[in-house]
């Protein structure tokens, strides 16, 4: 969860490394470091911080040259934020340094068996543990010290190892947390996310679990933990340095929201298909037969890509007529769940990086079952272990709180829906009509965005409660869920999401004045049962604010969205609640880009 960059050729390192960290700090973190040499260097220099980056590059003295580095942003498992816990760790002789994301499961036991030997830890941290292992080895080659390391932890990894004896390479290495290598001229970099790379070079290698690299700056070579060689081909990535900047806006969150229209025209070109009122999804390799043998979909996903999930679920019942269901992926994958050879499973995730995910779709692809993904990073582990797929072509999304990739996924689920209603009983007639909604998703989502100066204001209204309802019946349920995450991520104001029908169950009895509920009513088949729980609320003297197509007598304030068809309504409905959340935290003066305690992409459990 946390950022890792490295570099290695003939530039000044410092300079390159701190710009990577900044480019890296979306990603959520606490404390960061840097450490570096070079050929003609005698041994490593370090410089660590709490903090932001802002404040390493503060201690990084003038006289801190090198042309090899690696450097790291945290994010606290093992010990709180502090100097001593930042990355990288060093070794007690001074030659090893390592930055680590991810886990080591068994570090207690390691760490008890090193400190019985004599070995003085300096951190609270796991990755110290491995540090201390590399720097015991005795193998002569650092590949061999590091695969000596690593046969003996258990965990997730991804990590770059610097050597003061091996000055000339980085040597990294994968299990379960991302690593990407950059192919420079006479250069190489190392990352855990592409957009700590794309200034220097848009050539890229992304490692799978259980392989390695050295990286020299005219070469690198990789292979597996076991020492057998891999081949790897760099390839291309589309986007480029200008897609991280913030363009003219505040924040990337406010970006990210406005970008939306432009995502979702980009996740639907050239894939309408006007002849049979259907949709091509070229990544999907799932010819009819295949399609109408599917008897069941199971969606899975974490926090944001879980509740798009839902969305997508209930088009393809809807559209397809084949039962659907979401799950977290976190629980999936630990209830020992029934695989069953029909079910088309479906792996959501932003980065397709998310270690539950991941490791739901790997127990899956063991138990034989077939597993698409849902993703928008390509060349990610999800979009690389899943059978086929589709990209959301969302482009890169920098905020920790998610947006144009939660509307991009739902989007693609109302293609997916499509194509399989198509082949199995949806007619030509609502084929055509779901076509034509989707062709008016951009100019509604950015006649929604022209009413920010209004939703400013409601926003500012309710700002000083301390905690709000989100309600929603079938379709608007779901949209109550990721709006309620969304207040909570970005603003910290305690919000939670029932189903209207759920209200006299239990959740009326928290309804007064200073609990203000945020009412989903899409003009639909059950308006006025929307209807009837907005009246349960105000007999209750609650105070209403309503997400509708109309004005809504009962609320308090509306906000009027542009109806679509029933199905793709949802899509459209969050897109409010995105600007809600976000000039509370505004006016709340909340760091938005960067809420406390999160991280962009969970590559952890």
């Amino acid at each position: 969860m946390c950022g890792i960059v490295g570099y290695i050729g003939k530039r000044d390192v410092a300079p390159l490394l701190l710009e990577g960290l900044q480019r890296l700090e979306y990603r959520g973190y606490d404390s960061a470091g840097v450490v570096i040499t070079s050929p003609k260097a005698s041994g490593l220099k370090m410089v660590k911080a709490k903090g932001r980056v802002r404040d390493l590059e503060a201690k990084v003295p003038s006289r801190f040259k090198g042309t090899t580095g690696i450097a790291h942003t945290r994010w606290a498992t093992h010990g709180a934020p502090s100097d001593e816990n930042a990355h990288p760790h060093m070794s007690a002789d001074n030659k090893v340094a390592v930055v680590h994301n991810g886990i080591v499961d068994n570090a207690a036991d390691l760490r008890a068996k090193l400190t019985a030997e004599g070995v003085t830890f300096l951190s609270e941290t796991d990755t110290e543990v491995l540090t201390h292992l590399i720097a015991r080895s005795p193998a002569e080659k650092l590949e061999d010290k590091v695969r000596e390391a690593l046969r003996l932890i258990e965990g997730t990894y991804g990590i770059a190892v610097l050597h003061a004896d091996f000055p000339d390479r980085i040597v990294v290495a994968r299990n379960g947390s991302p690593v990407v290598l950059g192919i420079g001229e006479k250069e190489m970099f190392v990352a855990s996310d592409i957009a700590a790379l794309v200034t220097h070079t848009r050539q890229i290698v992304t490692l799978d679990d259980g392989e390695m690299a050295t990286l020299k700056a005219d070469d690198f070579r990789t292979y597996t933990t076991e020492g057998t060689r891999t081949t790897a081909s760099p390839t291309t990535v589309e986007w480029e340095a200008a897609s991280y900047d913030m363009g003219g806006h505040d924040t990337y969150m406010h970006k990210e929201i406005f970008e939306q229209p432009e995502a979702v025209d980009r996740v639907l070109r050239g894939r309408i298909d006007e002849r049979f009122s259907a949709v091509h999804l070229g990544g999907l390799n799932l010819d009819a037969r295949e399609a109408r043998s599917v008897r069941r979909v199971k969606i899975l996903g974490c926090g944001t890509s879980y509740h798009a999930g839902l969305i997508g679920a209930q088009m393809i019942e809807e559209l397809a007529r084949i039962p659907a269901d979401a799950e977290p992926a976190s629980e999936f994958r630990y209830r020992n769940p029934v695989v069953d050879p029909d079910t088309l499973y479906i792996a959501v995730s932003q980065s397709g990086e998310t270690y539950d995910v991941l490791a739901a779709v790997q127990e899956l692809k063991r138990k034989g079952a077939r597993v698409f993904g849902v993703v928008n990073v390509v060349g990610s582990a999800i979009a690389r272990e899943s059978d086929a797929g589709v990209y959301v072509h969302a482009g890169p999304e920098v905020c920790v709180v998610s947006t144009k990739c939660f509307t991009n996924t739902t989007v693609a689920f109302a293609l997916l829906a499509l194509h399989l209603g198509r082949i199995r009983d949806l007619s030509v007639a609502d084929g055509k009509r779901i076509i034509e909604g989707l062709r008016k998703l951009p100019g509604q989502i950015t006649e929604i965005l022209e009413q920010e100066e209004a939703i400013k204001k409601i926003a500012e209204e309710y700002a000083d409660a301390r905690s709000m309802m989100f309600i929603g019946r079938v379709r608007g349920y779901p949209v109550a869920r990721e709006a309620s995450l969304k207040l909570k991520e970005v603003s910290y104001i305690h919000a939670e999401a029932y189903p209207a029908s759920e209200l006299k169950h239990g959740p009326l009895a928290l309804i007064e004045p200073a609990l203000p509920t945020v009412a989903i009513v899409p003009d639909d088949d059950l308006l006025e049962k929307n209807r009837a729980a907005l009246e349960e609320i105000k007999a209750r003297s609650g105070r209403i604010l309503a997400v509708a197509h109309q004005e809504q007598e009962k609320a308090d304030r509306t906000i009027v969205v542009p109806k679509n068809e029933d199905e793709l309504d949802p899509i459209l409905m969050g897109i409010p609640l995105q600007l809600l959340a976000y000039h509370t935290a505004l006016a709340l003066g909340r760091d938005i880009d960067k809420p406390r305690n999160l991280a962009k992409s969970v590559t952890v459990e």
